[in-house]
């Protein structure tokens, strides 16, 4: 299994019908969205499937290039994946990971942009505005390395000491086998990330063992890596020249600003959902406008 991809769904599609021992895999169409949930229970699983141990939740949607429009029936699905994810309470820290500079890379931070912050907000305060009571979340655009001088999870590890949250809800931009995957596919996890691996900059991970607390990813698929999908459409390794002159070759939609703009939109119109259950879609959008 040497191609690249960030999708669990696509590394169990290399097993056919029949799962790893280890991993298991059910299906559940709920309108137009596809759920796919991977387990992977034991080490040997996490080995066959070249992920590490945990959960996997695959959502499948309608193509956010198809309309301008974001399903509300979408993003709930996806919010209840989420909170089945997250803990029941305690403040969330939520870090719209990614470069806004880069297109196919530029997800997190136009996500972080949409997220209701609301640690701030006095109890008493959002009771007599009609807000009931929020749960505390903190929102972070933690930025790149190269901007910042940094490490994403040097910063992540300094806000977590301080804040104390219950979990850490992590956006970023991930890389898929297929071209078909594109602003299409949405994936959570509770196995964390490694920023900026969708675009070929991997950095340091951010888990459990990194951070302290749980760390929730939730990504879209931007891009496909060159080779990977030479591989994929000719059913053979790529020669040596295009390995040579094109391994570090990303391939991306000409919509993508289309893509990530839309995506953003529903990822973070999902994760306040699942966070501010209370809270309507209008109610949410207006807070956040």
């Amino acid at each position: 299994m040497d191609f690249r991809t960030d999708l669990a769904i696509e590394k169990s599609e290399a097993f056919g019908q029949s799962m790893p021992e280890g991993v298991t895999c059910e299906v559940e169409q709920a309108q137009d969205v596809r759920i796919t949930r991977i387990c992977v229970q034991t080490a040997s699983g996490a080995e066959a499937l070249g992920k590490p141990q945990g959960r996997y939740i695959t959502a499948e949607v309608p193509p956010f290039k198809r309309s301008a429009e974001i399903p509300q029936q979408t993003a709930d699905a996806i919010a209840r994946e989420l909170r089945a994810l997250l803990p029941a309470e305690g403040t969330v820290l939520v870090a719209g990971l990614g470069n806004s500079e880069i297109t196919p890379d530029a997800l997190g931070p136009k996500f972080s942009s949409l997220v209701l912050a609301t640690r701030h907000i006095r109890r008493e305060l959002a009771e007599s505005a009609g807000l009931g009571t929020l749960r505390p979340v903190v929102n972070l655009t933690p930025g790149v390395l190269g901007k910042t001088g940094i490490e994403t999870g040097e910063l992540l590890r300094g806000v977590v000491e301080s804040v104390r949250p219950a979990a850490v809800l992590t956006v970023d931009a991930l890389a898929a086998r297929r071209l078909a995957r594109l602003g299409c596919t949405v994936q959570m996890a509770d196995t964390g990330v490694t920023p900026g691996a969708g675009v070929g900059n991997a950095r340091a991970e951010l888990n459990r063992d990194s951070l302290g607390v749980p760390v929730i990813a939730l990504g879209v698929p931007t891009v496909v890596d060159a080779a990977t999908l030479v591989q994929d459409l000719t059913q053979s390794p790529p020669g040596e020249v295009f390995a040579r002159e094109g391994a570090d070759m990303m391939i991306t939609p000409r919509e993508i600003d289309l893509v990530i703009e839309r995506a953003a939109r529903l990822l973070a119109l999902a994760v306040n959902r699942a966070l501010q259950p209370h809270l309507s879609a209008s109610d949410i959008l207006l807070l956040v406008s």
